[in-house]
This record gives C-alpha cells, sequence and structure tokens, in this order.
C-alpha cells in the first residue's frame, strides 16, 4: 500500500471513530443527567432517592424505597423522645431529682445510640437517611413538648406513653422489613423493641410512685 493509500485509510479511521466516541460520550452524559434530575427531585420532595447504583443489600428496588422511607420516619421519631428525654432529664426537679435525672440521662444515651444505626441501616441496603432538623420535625409522629414546666410524675407519664408508641412504630417498621425479606434490618428492629419496652418498663414503675 502506498503512502498516500495509508494515510487517507488512516484519516478514514478517525473520521468514523471520532463520532463514535462522541456519541458515547454524549449519551453516557446524558443518563448522568437523568440520574442527577431523579435524584434531586426524589429529595426535594420529600421522598426517599435510592442513588445512581443499584441497591446494596438483596432486595428489590421498591423493597428499598418502602423500607428507608419508614426508617426514616422512625429516625425522626427516636429524635425527637431523645430530645423530649434530654429536656426531661434537664429541667427534673423535686424528692427523687437525683434517681430521675441519672435514669432519663441513661435512657437518653440509649435511645441516642439508635439513631446511628437506623441511619446506618437505610445506607447499607442503597436508601437516604434524614438530611436536617426540618426534616426531622417533618417526618416525626411523636409530639414534642415545649412547655416551660412540667411535673416529675408528668414527665415519666409522658415518656413512659411516647415509648409505648415507639415500641408500635417499630413493630409495624418490623412487619415491612418482614414483606421484603430484608432480616438483618428486623433483627435490628427487635432489638430495639426489646430495648423501648425496657425503658417503658421502668418508667411505668417510677411512675406509681406518684
Amino acid at each position: 500500500m502506498s503512502i498516500e493509500s495509508q494515510a487517507l485509510s488512516s484519516r478514514r479511521a478517525d473520521w468514523h471513530g471520532l463520532p463514535r466516541s462522541r456519541l458515547w460520550l454524549s449519551r453516557n452524559n446524558s443518563r448522568r443527567r437523568r440520574k442527577r434530575a431523579i435524584k434531586n427531585k426524589a429529595i426535594n420532595s420529600g421522598q426517599s432517592a435510592i442513588g445512581d447504583v443499584e441497591p446494596t443489600a438483596d432486595l428489590n428496588r421498591n423493597g428499598v424505597e418502602e423500607i428507608s422511607n419508614d426508617l426514616r420516619r422512625l429516625l425522626a421519631d427516636v429524635f425527637a423522645l431523645y430530645l423530649k428525654t434530654k429536656n426531661f432529664h434537664w429541667h427534673m426537679s423535686g424528692h427523687h431529682f437525683r434517681d430521675y435525672h441519672l435514669l432519663l440521662d441513661e435512657q437518653a444515651q440509649q435511645i441516642f445510640t439508635m439513631t446511628d444505626d437506623i441511619a446506618e441501616r437505610a445506607r447499607k441496603i442503597g436508601g437516604n437517611t434524614l438530611h436536617s432538623i426540618s426534616e426531622i420535625s417533618k417526618h416525626q409522629r411523636l409530639k414534642d413538648d415545649n412547655r416551660e414546666s412540667v411535673r416529675p410524675e408528668d414527665m415519666l407519664a409522658g415518656l413512659c406513653t411516647d415509648n409505648r408508641e415507639l415500641t408500635r412504630f417499630l413493630r409495624m417498621s418490623h412487619k415491612i422489613c418482614e414483606e421484603h425479606n430484608d432480616v438483618a434490618s428486623a433483627s435490628l428492629i427487635e432489638s430495639w423493641i426489646d430495648e423501648t419496652e425496657r425503658r417503658t418498663w421502668f418508667l411505668s414503675e417510677a411512675v406509681r410512685d406518684h
């Protein structure tokens, strides 16, 4: 083959290869933009975005979406209960101050430990979790208590009621996990149910003193 023929063949190869390269880049960028738009839309609408990758757990995408959305509500409730427990720990007074003050501090620490496990479980299965305090307020089902003055017995009774309610939410979450065969999440929830029932037991016994 002559030098001129080789040069022509080279130019043709380059000419044919360039559009394919540009086409591939264009399609790849288009896919990324679509995924980013879907993710941003989901986050802005308050729904759980699964992200740009397939779920990391052995769950389908619908399962990841439903479980992570439920874990988001559960996490918001746990944060709400944590802050209420600390609130009453800080504002406790009366004859049993030391006992109740220490009891609520111990319970608050246990509740706070749950938050990281809940959030990380949502991330492990490929979902997202809470981003801000405003999202906690948006998703929480347990009610805040902003009263300036609360009697010790009312503090204990209120927390007892909230822990019972949290147990109910945990059982609902457990049912959702079972429906999708998410054994790991269900196992964690069973431990949290046991801890929450123990807190309820201690609080109910303390309330009986009044």
